[in-house]
């Protein structure tokens, strides 16, 4: 992901996100980073946080996350979450799903 302003901004938060999330929340053994990366996704999808969630259902895609994987997770968030939930994380995940391989069909 690109160094936004905020980081350079705020070079504290730059180096928090570097050492602390980076550098040991996502390397925790309990989860490996596919399953990290769907929980990440599931609740980046359920509070709407659209632009974090398009960034990390790529990130996903790059920890081994399928693209079915993916539309299984807008699914699950539009019954759990709400509606506008799936629609939104759909949305987000747009541009995977509609290069990343075959959706199922009904």
């Amino acid at each position: 992901m690109e160094e936004l302003d905020f980081y350079k901004a705020v070079p504290q938060f730059s180096r928090l996100r570097r050492d602390v999330l980076y550098e040991d929340v996502w390397k925790q053994p309990e989860l490996g980073p596919r399953d990290r990366s769907l929980v990440t996704c599931a609740i980046l999808g359920a509070l709407g946080k659209n632009a974090e969630l398009e960034a990390h259902m790529k990130k996903a895609i790059a920890n081994g996350v399928t693209p079915d994987e993916l539309r299984g997770l807008v699914v699950q968030l539009a019954f759990y979450g709400g509606w506008p939930c799936g629609v939104n994380s759909a949305k987000a995940g747009l541009e995977i799903f509609q290069s990343g391989g075959p959706a199922e069909t009904a």
